[in-house]
């Protein structure tokens, strides 16, 4: 039986819902979006991301990072932040997502995260479509928006991916994060065979291989991954290259400073900005498809 204070939070969460439907604007330029998402924790990721962000911004695009992982947040912790509220305050009502934006170093703009709240971690699909309308109802003020998903294969992972323009899988050559990239993998493969024709994701799906020895084993990595994609899923996996193994990383963790602001010159640093020149040159000019707040609201509304 559900408590009458249950019912009239979710009515007035819908209605928070419609009125974004009702208020956005028709289908115009896009905002890209890119999600970074791992099989596993300690791979990399969240550093990744937020330099990735950075290194976009340096690029001239208007650049916005949302820590995605909504129960072991940490981005803000790799950028040396210290937010006043996160994504548990929009998800209650008690702030607007304008409200929670704040700067970040680089210029790029942050959403934080949630830590150490289970509920948050365990959001319900009304919640998970609730938060990605919110996100696609400023989409129109930023250039690109890099998703820090959370790690593994939960659904507020899928969902959050699913709806992005590229997914970039992040792993180390080590054996088990490549068995788990690949169950990643397997699973946005499904997602997108189980989906409605019209509601399929369309997102390019590409791997990274941070911490690679050389270039070789980064290259021998990618193969073998995109090899068995290819093979038992049926999917197609581009390279988008790879971050060369580089203890001023870790360093520049512990100092609470981004890798890039630190250690501009040192060899993480450089493929970081590799990665960057890659999708900055894919994205190009805008293209004027439909918004991402309309790719996810049909999925709910």
């Amino acid at each position: 039986m559900i408590r009458q204070e249950d019912r009239g939070r979710r009515f007035d969460q819908a209605a928070r819902l419609r009125r974004m439907v009702d208020g956005a604007d028709a289908p115009g330029r896009s905002t890209n979006v890119i999600a970074v998402v791992s099989g596993k924790g300690g791979v990399g990721k969240t550093m990744i991301a937020t330099n990735l962000a950075i290194a976009l911004a340096a690029r001239e695009h208007r650049v916005i990072l949302f820590d995605m992982d909504m129960g072991l947040a940490n981005a803000d912790i790799v950028l040396g932040v210290e937010p006043a509220c996160n994504w548990a305050d929009v998800l209650s009502g008690r702030r607007t997502l304008d409200e929670v934006i704040c700067p970040a170093p680089g210029g790029i703009a942050f959403v934080p995260g949630g830590s150490g709240t289970a509920r948050a971690a365990n959001l319900s699909e009304f919640e998970r479509h609730y938060l990605m309308a919110a996100i696609a109802r400023i989409e129109q003020s930023y250039d690109v928006m890099v998703l820090d998903c959370g790690a593994g294969i939960s659904r507020n992972v899928v969902t959050v991916a699913a709806s992005a323009d590229t997914v970039l899988v992040v792993t180390t050559p080590e054996p088990t994060a490549v068995t788990d990239a690949y169950a990643t993998m397997k699973v946005f493969a499904q997602e997108r065979e189980s989906a409605p024709a019209d509601r399929g994701s369309t997102a390019s799906l590409g791997l990274v291989v941070n911490q690679a020895s050389s270039r070789r084993e980064a290259k021998e990595t990618f193969e073998r991954l995109a090899g068995v994609a290819a093979r038992f899923l049926h999917l197609p996996v581009s390279d988008y290259g790879y971050l060369l193994r580089d203890d001023y990383a870790a360093i520049a963790v512990r100092q609470r400073v981004p890798v890039l602001m630190a250690y501009p010159r040192c060899s993480v640093s450089s493929c970081l900005m590799a990665l960057a020149g890659r999708l900055s040159r894919e994205m190009g000019e805008p293209e004027a498809r439909p918004s991402l707040f309309y790719r996810v609201i049909n999925l709910f509304v």
